[in-house]
């Protein structure tokens, strides 16, 4: 394939998407952490302690005890504490599921949580598992200071430590800052600083109306300061910073104006600013996944079929379109025009790349992440895939639209989508 085919053929990339089908495999419940700004009241907790906080919060809401999971699904990023390596194994021992539950770490940069979901239907499809629990967590507060070169020491002058969350939104391939692919997205679709306020003003109305009229309290734990003791074990805990007690809603979400996003200078010479992309937080969410037979056997009213999915790639440069060939590719697998679909999720990583996907598939925004998005929400890298995938479930269900979809983009130039069916 030329390089213009490559960047100009997002038939080719649905063509070439990854795609699966379920037939009988359940997204049962769902809970998350309210999402905390960066270096905000759960700057101190490792993405291991926000997972474990979320998956025990899904425990207790949804009474479905922890030892019925038979394997973890965890989706993280950034390493945030020096025991990063155990984040899915410590997940699963801390929040009760039977230790004999193997457990496994999955990453595919802001898809990961998607991922998680899937590679958990991918298992119970293969008759590995009848109940797996998926959480995703991130810490973009504890992303670390890091060098990659001193092993072997370091001369006079030369030390080389740079921060690690800043210098990961930049992709190396092609040399751009992720920023820089939104604005090229923007020239592309001719997207101004105008349609790009306007949206972020809604996407924070949005989420405010959400809050307050109660909509999140079925999906949202507040976290308040918490200790989990493991026989033979050391403890693990939650401690909340700045003298918080009880964090109960997302950090973030605020009433924004028209007016007060227009006089933010932008961040990357064009139409992205800090108020119209998505707000760097810290959060966890959990959702369970279940084959037909078990929710069956135990009387269990579960939130969504998983119908199915899609994994598909775009040129880095323009990554933030990798919803469109995604979404294309899972609607075309499970046989559902993209019309038929009630309620949809796309991750607002920046405001002008969420408009070049809602441009290139002709969405009607009214079906389109109506309770906010990440713009006003945040997007705990790890995270998003989870909370998209239970929030358009919940969509659903309180719309009575029959079909959902949730996706995002990844840097590097990828894109995955998650196909829900309502059956209430």
């Amino acid at each position: 394939m030329s390089r213009n085919d490559y960047q100009n053929d997002f038939a080719a990339a649905q063509a070439a998407a990854l795609t699966a089908t379920y037939d009988d495999v359940w997204l049962v419940a769902g809970r998350r952490t309210p999402f905390a700004d960066y270096a905000g009241p759960l700057r101190d907790a490792s993405a291991t302690d926000l997972g474990i906080y979320a998956a025990r919060s899904l425990f207790a809401a949804s009474g479905i005890p922890a030892g019925e999971v038979g394997a973890i699904v965890a989706a993280n990023m950034a390493q945030s504490s020096f025991d990063a390596y155990f984040l899915a194994r410590h997940i699963g021992l801390y929040s009760g599921v039977n230790p004999l539950a193997p457990a496994l770490l999955v990453q595919r940069l802001c898809c990961s949580g998607f991922d998680a979901i899937l590679t958990a239907a991918d298992q119970i499809s293969l008759g590995r598992a009848g109940v797996v629990l998926c959480v995703g967590a991130e810490s973009m507060s504890r992303n670390p200071i890091a060098a990659y070169t001193h092993r072997a020491g370091f001369r006079m002058g030369q030390v080389d430590f740079h921060d690690f969350l800043w210098e990961a939104t930049k992709d190396t391939a092609p040399g751009i800052g992720m920023g820089d692919t939104a604005e090229r997205l923007a020239r592309r679709y001719g997207i101004s600083r105008e349609d790009t306020d306007r949206f972020a003003e809604q996407s924070f109305a949005r989420a405010v109306a959400a809050w307050d009229s109660g909509w999140f309290a079925d999906e949202v734990a507040p976290v308040t300061n918490a200790k989990w003791e493991l026989d033979g074990y050391q403890p693990r805990f939650i401690k909340l910073a700045d003298r918080v007690e009880r964090l109960e809603r997302d950090g973030h979400v605020r009433p924004t104006s028209y007016t007060a996003l227009e006089k933010l200078k932008p961040a990357f010479g064009g139409v992205q600013t800090g108020g119209n992309s998505s707000a760097i937080v810290d959060g966890a969410a959990a959702v369970l996944v279940a084959s037909g037979d078990w929710v069956r056997a135990n009387g269990i009213k579960p939130l969504a079929r998983i119908v199915g999915g899609a994994a598909a790639t775009v040129p880095p440069e323009i990554m933030g379109i990798g919803p469109a060939p995604a979404i294309r590719a899972a609607a075309a697998r499970t046989g559902i025009a993209l019309g038929d679909i009630g309620r949809i999720e796309i991750n607002e990583a920046f405001g002008a790349q969420y408009l070049a996907c809602e441009r290139e598939l002709g969405l009607d925004r009214d079906k389109v992440n109506v309770h906010g998005g990440a713009i006003a929400i945040g997007h705990p890298l790890g995270a998003s895939g989870v909370r998209l995938t239970h929030t358009v479930a919940r969509a659903l269900g309180e719309s009575g639209q029959q079909y959902g979809i949730a996706s995002a983009c990844a840097g590097g130039g990828q894109g995955v989508a998650i196909v829900v069916e309502n059956v209430a």
